[in-house]
């Protein structure tokens, strides 16, 4: 037994250390294009007006730190409207994309995934607006932000600290989260068998979409690095990777709890995110859709 866990802790250190690198050229030139587009964003997302799903799903794809929270707090003060917010919660790809490209995925792969999830975000978000309004309509009177509000909440690194350091920590942070995550399915699919794990989540209709979708919502990194890591692993296919990364807005949904004053509402709102992201995923399986 220990020479087992020997062989499967070496296998994947070894590969490990080998992404590392990867990621934090990533987190690097993903910091530096935060810092130059962060704030362009933030305005376009507020002028967005009718057309903001379109807008808020495009911004929600780059890879900006804390934009889902941004938007949670944009809503709260009613410069969002539900379609928007939802759009750049489905479109948010937190840890996915990094991942993706430090495992180097083909291009084209990722392309079609980050691509599918800004089209799903449009299409979603203009439904809401046509079907849920009503949650925003009863009350339309803006609320003020607290000056310097957005800014600090969209900070889930420390800007102070500079580009280089923030994309180390959060490299490493990362790093140690995917050695654990990789090292807990090695174990189960060794043990349990990968034929086994997988049906869980092929053979029962739906009910693999539920559990990603899930797991999605935990309001940290984690979600979507499980959820990544478990579709790369040949262990969920298209359907429950994409409800599992759809519903995954960051920390965004915990922003949202914390500063709106109505807990109903907000409790809606992650309903309509986890119904319409399993829905999604079941399309997506149902039909055989692969990437």
């Amino acid at each position: 037994m220990s020479e087992f866990l020997a062989e499967i802790v070496h296998h994947i250190m070894h590969h490990s250390l080998k992404l590392f690198p990867f990621l934090f050229l990533t987190y690097l030139v993903m910091g530096l294009l935060e810092q130059m587009s962060s704030a362009r964003t933030q305005k376009l997302i507020q002028n967005a007006g009718k057309v903001g799903p379109v807008w808020g799903s495009i911004c929600g794809a780059f890879p900006q730190c804390g934009f889902s929270a941004a938007a949670s707090y944009f809503y709260v003060g009613r410069v969002l409207t539900l379609g928007t917010l939802i759009s750049v919660y489905m479109s948010t790809s937190d840890e996915m994309l990094p991942i993706l490209i430090s495992e180097r995925v083909p291009v084209r792969t990722i392309v079609a995934i980050v691509v599918t999830k800004v089209m799903i975000g449009m299409i979603t978000g203009f439904l809401i607006e046509l079907t849920f309004g009503w949650l925003r309509k009863k009350e339309r009177v803006p609320v003020p932000l607290a000056k310097g509000q957005v800014e600090v909440c969209t900070s889930c690194c420390d800007h102070k600290e500079g580009v280089l350091k923030n994309a180390f920590k959060h490299s490493l942070r990362v790093w140690i989260f995917i050695t654990i995550i990789t090292l807990l399915i090695e174990v189960i699919v060794e043990g349990i068998g990968a034929e086994r794990v997988s049906s869980i989540f092929s053979d029962t209709p739906i009910l693999g979409e539920m559990i990603a979708a899930f797991v999605g919502l935990i309001p940290n990194c984690g979600a979507s690095v499980v959820i990544t890591q478990l579709y790369l692993e040949g262990i969920i296919g298209t359907g429950p990777m994409l409800s599992g990364l759809l519903v995954s807005a960051g920390v965004g949904l915990l922003v949202l709890f914390k500063e709106n004053k109505n807990t109903r509402e907000s409790i809606w709102i992650m309903v309509i995110l986890y119904g319409t992201s399993v829905l999604w995923g079941v399309l997506f399986q149902a039909f055989g859709i692969v990437f």
